[in-house]
């Protein structure tokens, strides 16, 4: 009966040792992954979220702008246009 505990002890020690070495290995893998997509998306110049949303409010910002002077460039032909007399 000590000789079965003994090959059972054996087994448990090995299965968490093997455990041990396949989330090592994976936790490994992941790091390189990551690092890989990193750099892969590093190459390709992508902006990042803060970037984009600046950019986009100065986008909103000109079209306002542009929006404004047009109706004001729109008021003041309109009233070139009209007979003075």
């Amino acid at each position: 009966m000590t000789t079965q505990n003994r090959f059972f002890d054996d087994m448990s020690k090995l299965m968490t040792n093997a455990m041990g070495v396949a989330q090592g290995a994976r936790t490994e893998a992941e790091t390189a992954m990551k690092g890989w997509i990193d750099r892969w998306l590093a190459d390709r110049d992508f902006v990042t979220r803060e970037e984009f949303e600046a950019v986009r409010e100065m986008a909103i910002k000109a079209r306002t702008e542009n929006a404004e002077l047009k109706a004001r460039l729109d008021t003041l032909e309109a009233g070139r246009t009209t007979p003075q007399g």
